[in-house]
């Protein structure tokens, strides 16, 4: 048994990118930053940050598109891709995380700081809204066993 799962939790570097095939398939991408604060050996205080490719497909890139602007907060859950360009000899390989789910929240630019409206998505069509109010928001996975996630600036 194996598992392919990521959680992450940071700010759009910039606005989503749309591309659209001709299958009609619509897949969006935007760079998503996150930081990590810690003390280095001279103990001084240290931030680290990386940036880590995200692609939403179809109906969640259409929803991303609409939503998610540079600098906004957002958690994401999905999996890691790793897709492969060039000629033998001379091949890159590039890491990317595909998305089944976001939830955006509160601060950035555009943000609300916290305490606005926040909007949870999922790959199968699922929404979930608070206009600021506190509520529980499950999604349905696909081997339908539902998580359950409290509604604050966490996102576990």
């Amino acid at each position: 048994m194996s598992v392919n799962k990521v959680f992450l939790l940071g700010n759009l570097g910039k606005d989503p990118e749309v591309q659209i095939f001709e299958s009609g398939a619509k897949r969006v991408t935007f760079p998503l930053a996150t930081s990590e604060k810690y003390t280095n050996r001279d103990g001084q205080k240290t931030e680290a940050t990386e940036w880590h490719n995200i692609v939403c497909w179809n109906k969640l890139g259409e929803i991303a598109e609409t939503y998610l602007r540079k600098g906004k907060q957002v958690f994401i859950e999905g999996k890691i891709k790793t897709r492969s360009y060039g000629e033998e000899g001379d091949k890159k390989y590039f890491t990317e995380i595909e998305v089944s789910s976001f939830q955006m929240l509160g601060g950035g630019e555009g943000g609300s700081g916290g305490s606005g409206g926040s909007g949870g998505y999922s790959g199968s069509g699922g929404y979930s809204g608070s206009g600021g109010q506190e509520q529980k928001n499950v999604q349905k996975q696909g081997n339908d066993n539902p998580a359950i996630e409290d509604k604050d600036d966490l996102p576990f």
